[in-house]
């Protein structure tokens, strides 16, 4: 359990037993301060300069400057003056604030995770953030941190966390290193949906930025006049090329910055280590004991170069808002399927890998479904298209014509591939279900973990003759799903993956004679 209190005043804490964080606080917040400034002094005095003149714009940014990083030099050293930690045997305790005092606990036996990132210039100092947490969703109290520390004091917290509730886990035996990166990955990066995500970012920063000086029509009139003699689907054609180049750069550079020197340890005790990062080092744990299975996922792009990536499934890694996007449960970036599926059955402690096993088909009728939903997909904004351009202008019949050219058979083809990447089976101690086609899932989950079942039948479901089956778990998502399977087959598959826990609900019709 976690719990704060907060109270006014400013007694002393106790000397005995606590450890306030490292002294050079004081100094990383007036650098990182510097940098802000630094960045923004140039265009602001350019703008003060019309005004006051140059001299006096310099000072004034000077002064002003001075004013900001002192004041947060000063911020920070109160921090740190009022910030202290303690180890105990039972709870992890932290206090802070100045007229404001929080004081804040965990259990020991309730932590889940201890990470340790450290950007460039923490780096550079030797110093790591710690954040210490129980896993609990959506909770702010359910987190320690701890910034800064020295870098060993930050592995000597996360060794000493983590040994209290690491456990031996059954199976191979194999210790050490599980996964190195290889640089011939890097051509997995290009292909992910960051990429385009990334190019339009940054076409319409060019033109935020523009507009923030002021000079977003001489940008166009710019581009305008490098495509003058140019046809506008040329131009168009051009444009898209350059912003997908972007992407690509882009994409390659923040690849190299989240992934390079990427190791994957399996320590002793029963704690797999996920450690990464170029200029920023990031350390991810996971206990082994919490862990639920792993998840072999392949967007579309990634999937089309015959590669994966590997998630863990696991209990008491929930993120909050800070790490929400920072891939705390991947295992593995994107790789050959081959080493997926080895990685995958390494973590897993089995001699081969459960999302390698072969699965069973489903029926026909879902493949009917899907392509019924590409139909609709395809066909409402069409007619919404056309029934616009009779009644305001005939352009809209052409894009009307255009969309559905397009779109239909790209629509059939993901339909057929979503439904080839139906299926699922028991293997050995884990049930594997998979699905997706823009992204496409392959989970393989302990058996012994799955606490509920959920039977899902829509009217047009029972029309098809197939149904949806969803195995609970505190695990991972939460629900993993296997998606229009034959109601005799699905409701069987859930009876045998975890007996006892459907049969009361099942009624056993006999085979006709």
């Amino acid at each position: 359990m976690t719990s704060e209190t907060a109270e006014t005043g400013t007694t002393d804490l106790p000397a005995t037993g606590w450890s306030p964080l490292d002294p050079r606080a004081v100094l990383v917040g007036a650098l990182v301060m510097a940098g802000v400034v630094a960045g923004a002094a140039v265009p602001t005095t350019l703008g003060l300069a019309g005004r006051l003149g140059t001299p006096a714009a310099v000072a004034w940014v000077v002064a002003g400057a001075v004013l900001l990083v002192g004041s947060v030099a000063a911020g920070e050293y109160v921090r740190w003056r009022r910030t202290r930690y303690r180890i105990g045997a039972e709870r992890v305790e932290l206090h802070t604030g100045l007229f404001l005092v929080k004081k804040r606990s965990l259990a020991r036996e309730r932590i889940r995770s201890v990470d340790l990132t450290a950007h460039p210039l923490q780096r550079v100092l030797g110093l790591v953030t710690v954040r210490i947490g129980t896993g609990e969703q959506a909770s702010h109290d359910s987190t320690l941190e701890l910034d800064p520390v020295a870098r060993p004091e930050g592995e000597r917290l996360r060794r000493a966390l983590l040994e209290r509730t690491a456990g031996t886990a059954p199976g191979s035996p194999r210790e050490g290193r599980l996964a190195t990166l290889d640089p011939r990955w890097i051509r997995y990066a290009p292909v992910s949906f960051v990429a385009p995500a990334l190019g339009g970012a940054a076409a319409g920063s060019v033109m935020q930025v523009s507009d923030w000086f002021g000079a977003q029509r001489q940008v166009i009139a710019w581009v305008g006049d490098r495509f003058r003699d140019t046809s506008v689907t040329a131009m168009i054609l051009v444009l898209v090329l350059a912003a997908v180049a972007a992407g690509v750069v882009g994409a390659l550079g923040l690849w190299v910055e989240m992934w390079w020197n990427y190791r994957l340890e399996r320590e002793p005790g029963g704690t797999l280590r996920v450690r990464r990062g170029l200029l920023t080092s990031r350390s991810v744990s996971i206990e082994e004991r919490r862990l639920r299975g792993v998840d072999v996922v392949e967007p579309l792009g990634v999937r089309a170069l015959g590669a994966a990536r590997v998630d863990a499934i696991t209990t008491g890694l929930a993120k909050d808002e800070e790490e929400r996007h920072a891939d705390r449960n991947t295992l593995l970036p994107a790789a050959p399927r081959r080493v997926a599926d080895a990685v995958a059955a390494d973590v897993l402690r089995r001699t081969d890998s459960p999302t390698g096993a072969p699965l069973t088909a489903h029926p026909r009728a879902a493949l009917g479904r899907r392509l019924r939903r590409a139909l609709w997909a395809v066909a409402v904004p069409s007619a919404l298209q056309a029934v616009l351009g009779a009644v305001l202008t005939p352009v809209l019949l052409w894009t009307a014509l255009g969309w559905t050219t397009v779109a239909l058979p790209v629509g059939l083809l993901l339909a057929r591939d979503a439904y080839r990447s139906l299926g699922h089976t028991l293997s050995g101690d884990h049930l594997v279900v998979r699905s997706g086609t823009v992204r496409r899932s392959t989970a393989a989950l302990e058996r012994a973990g799955i606490i509920g079942w959920t039977v899902r039948r829509t009217y047009f479901q029972r029309r098809a003759g197939v149904l949806s089956v969803t195995a609970t778990t505190a695990a991972g998502s939460g629900a993993y799903t296997a998606y229009d399977t034959d109601t005799g087959e699905g409701l069987d598959f859930a009876a045998r993956a975890v007996p006892g826990l459907l049969e009361p609900f099942l009624e056993r019709v006999p085979p006709t004679p």
